[in-house]
C-alpha cells in the first residue's frame, strides 16, 4: 500500500461517539458508524445533472451486480409489462418482475436525460413537472419489484441497491453520499464478521499455517477497497492491493503431512473450499458496497460446522 492509503478504524472505536461524527484523521475527513471512520468525499452540487449523473451511476452498478438478463431498454417497457402480467408461473414471473424492474430504471434514466437536456436549453423544470413525477413512479415500482431480484451469485437480494436511483432522485444529492457510509459500514463489518470467523476456524492448526496473515491483509484491503471510490486518485494502488491479496487467499495451499489419512486430505479439501467461498462473498460485498447479512451467516455457519468437524492439526502431527 502506499502511504496515502487510508487506515480502517477497527470496531474497537468507543461506541459513545454518535454516528455521522466527522473527524480528520491523517489530513482525511472521515465518517463515524458502526465502529468505522468511513473516508468522506464532496458530495456535487444539487442540480439536476448532478442528479441525472448520479442515477446513471447508481443504475449501472445496480445492473453489474444483479442476475444477468434484467438490464431491458426503456423504450420496451410497455412490452416488459406485458410480460409480467401475463405470466402465471410463479418462478417465472419473478424473473419477468426484475426485467420490468430493469425497464422501469432505464425508462426513469431516459426521462431524466431529457429533462436536464430541456434545463440546459432554458426551460425551467419544476419539481411537480409531469415527467419528474413520472420518473419518479418509474423508480418507485422499480424499487418495488427490485426487491425479489437476486444478487448476480445467486446467494440472495441486495435490496439495498435497487433503493439507490430512487434515492438519488427524491433526496439531495449530499444526503445521498451520507447515506453510502452508513452502507459502507455495515459492509465493513460483515467483511470482519466473515473473515474474523475464518480466523478462529484455521488459528492454530498446522494444516493452515500462515493463512491468519493472508486473511487479514485481505479484510484490511477489501475494507479499504469499500469505502474508495473508482474516481479516486488511488484507486489504482487500492484495487491492484486488494485483487492480490485475494489471490493469496484463493491460491492459499494446505500443509499436508508427507503421508496424509484420508480425513486430513478431506479436512484440506474442506478447508480450502470455505476460505474460497469467504473470499468470493467478501468480493461480492467489497465490489457492491452493501452488506449481504444472509449469505454471510450462512457461511459463517460453515465455519462452525468445519470446526465441530475437524480436529486442528498440531505442529507435531504435520511433521510425522
Amino acid at each position: 500500500m502506499t502511504d496515502a492509503n487510508p487506515v480502517v478504524v477497527s470496531v474497537a472505536t468507543p461506541a459513545i461517539i454518535p454516528f455521522g461524527s466527522k473527524r480528520l484523521i491523517d489530513g482525511q475527513e472521515r465518517v463515524y458508524y458502526y465502529g468505522y471512520w468511513i473516508k468522506t468525499y464532496e458530495a456535487p452540487e444539487d442540480t439536476l445533472m448532478a442528479k441525472k449523473r448520479l442515477i446513471e451511476a447508481l443504475t449501472r452498478r445496480l445492473f453489474n451486480h444483479v442476475e444477468h438478463g434484467i438490464n431491458i431498454p426503456g423504450h420496451r417497457l410497455a412490452e416488459a409489462r406485458t410480460a409480467f402480467s401475463e405470466e402465471t408461473d410463479p418462478e417465472k414471473k419473478r424473473v419477468k418482475g426484475a426485467m420490468l424492474a430493469g425497464a422501469l430504471f432505464n425508462r426513469a434514466t431516459d426521462i431524466f436525460t431529457k429533462l436536464v437536456e430541456l434545463q440546459a436549453a432554458g426551460v425551467e423544470i419544476a419539481t411537480d413537472n409531469a415527467l419528474m413525477r413520472e420518473c419518479g413512479r418509474c423508480l418507485q415500482e422499480a424499487l418495488e419489484l427490485g426487491k425479489t431480484v437476486f444478487h448476480r451469485s445467486g446467494e440472495e437480494g441486495i435490496d439495498e441497491l435497487w433503493g439507490e436511483p430512487f434515492k438519488a432522485f427524491s433526496i439531495p444529492v449530499e444526503a445521498v453520499y451520507e447515506s453510502r457510509y452508513i452502507k459502507i459500514a455495515q459492509a465493513m463489518r460483515d467483511i470482519d464478521t466473515l473473515t474474523e470467523a475464518l480466523i478462529e476456524t484455521f488459528d492454530g492448526d498446522a494444516m493452515f499455517d500462515g493463512i491468519v496473515q493472508v486473511i487479514r491483509h485481505f479484510a484490511e484491503t477489501a475494507k479499504i477497497k469499500t469505502e474508495t471510490l473508482r474516481t479516486d486518485t488511488n484507486i489504482f494502488d487500492i484495487w491492484s492491493e486488494f485483487a492480490v491479496a485475494g489471490e493469496r487467499l484463493r491460491n492459499f495451499h494446505p500443509h499436508l503431512p508427507p503421508r496424509p489419512t484420508d480425513a486430513q486430505t478431506r479436512q484440506a479439501e474442506h478447508g480450502v473450499r470455505l476460505a474460497r467461498q469467504v473470499r468470493g462473498l467478501v468480493c461480492d460485498i467489497t465490489r457492491a458496497r452493501v452488506s449481504m447479512p444472509k449469505s454471510a451467516e450462512q457461511i459463517v455457519e460453515r465455519c462452525t460446522v468445519f470446526r465441530a468437524t475437524y480436529p486442528k492439526l498440531s505442529k507435531t502431527a504435520a511433521l510425522a
